[in-house]
């Protein structure tokens, strides 16, 4: 169950980069190096906060289950794609917020486009931030129409410029699926919308489909939709283990904000390009270092992901805690 509940974590183009091996009361995570992004992510910071949303995710499965997870992140220097160890000695029922985490686990989704005008409440917007903190991450409210509109131009280069890197272009459609493709990764045309959305101020998305037509109907008309609110996970250092940080700090906003209805958008273009990631540091971050960005609304229109079996990621020998379903 804690593998089957993993592998719904989110990552970049959806490339699932992560194994697990299993022993005793004990479950590993492994970076698989295989799926990594090598032309957007060459240093691996992406596949790292995407293996970090998935330990934050099999966390959340032990405690569902009524055990307390023992998380010690790379564990062994040697092994650099050893992610992390986690085991279950101790047992403790879930509390509530954790059972409702847990239930949105397969229901989150990534959003790709506008959200509905009605603004988020700041109480929420506090939540999560306290939340990121625990975690080891900062989420920063980016304010100020002004600051909203720059950081969006920001965005909007990062995509024109990758939309001209051959190398670039060719990454991501290896990782998009045509419609009725039964592939267990990558980005599925129920993913994304034929036409993208604008936003005011305009977030503009990934060129998915790339000429071919593919994806769902667009909602908004032609109308500009509400960008949401922007923001910034960073984090005070810029080392392996801080992007593992960042990830499970990602899905604990991720899954609470759903728990609440809201929605996120997910924009890694802009933090690809070394030279517009130092950019973002100094007008936004404050000396920290940017992670993720993403906009964070409300929105009606559903979309649909795949992942790979459990089987596929998960080594024989056991080592699921009692009381896990078999899938």
């Amino acid at each position: 169950m804690v593998a089957a509940a993993a592998v719904w974590a989110p990552s970049a183009h959806n490339t699932q980069p992560w194994r697990f091996s299993a022993r005793g009361q004990q479950i590993s995570l492994h970076a698989d190096a295989s799926r990594q992004l090598m032309v957007a992510d060459p240093g691996g910071r992406e596949m790292m906060i995407s293996c970090g949303a998935a330990l934050f995710t099999a966390r959340l499965a032990l405690r569902s289950l009524g055990y307390i997870p023992d998380t010690t992140v790379l564990p062994d220097p040697v092994q650099r794609l050893l992610v992390a160890r986690v085991s279950w000695q101790r047992r403790a029922g879930p509390a509530e917020y954790e059972q409702q985490l847990f239930g949105w686990v397969r229901q989150r989704r990534t959003h790709r486009g506008g959200f509905a005008p009605p603004p988020l409440a700041p109480e929420l917007l506090t939540v999560l931030q306290h939340g990121a903190e625990g975690d080891g991450a900062l989420l920063r409210i980016i304010t100020g129409e002004g600051s909203r509109a720059a950081l969006a131009a920001v965005a909007e280069t990062a995509e024109r410029a990758m939309r001209r890197h051959a190398a670039y272009v060719q990454e991501l459609a290896r990782w998009v699926s045509p419609p009725g493709s039964t592939r267990a990764d990558g980005v599925p045309d129920t993913a994304y919308p034929a036409r993208p959305d604008r936003t005011g101020p305009d977030f503009p998305g990934r060129d998915y489909a790339h000429g071919h037509g593919w994806g769902l109907p667009s909602f908004s008309f032609g109308v500009a939709s509400s960008a949401g609110v922007a923001c910034l996970l960073t984090t005070a250092e810029d080392r392996p283990q801080d992007w593992v940080n960042a990830g499970q700090a990602l899905q604990r906003v991720l899954l609470t904000g759903a728990a609440c209805g809201v929605a996120a958008a997910l924009h890694s273009q802009p933090l690809e390009l070394p030279w517009l990631r130092g950019y973002i540091r100094a007008q936004w971050s404050d000396g920290t270092y940017p992670q993720v960005l993403l906009r964070l609304g409300t929105v009606i229109q559903a979309t649909a992901s795949v992942r790979r079996p459990p089987a596929s990621v998960l080594s024989p020998g056991g080592g699921e805690p009692p009381g896990a379903r078999r899938e």
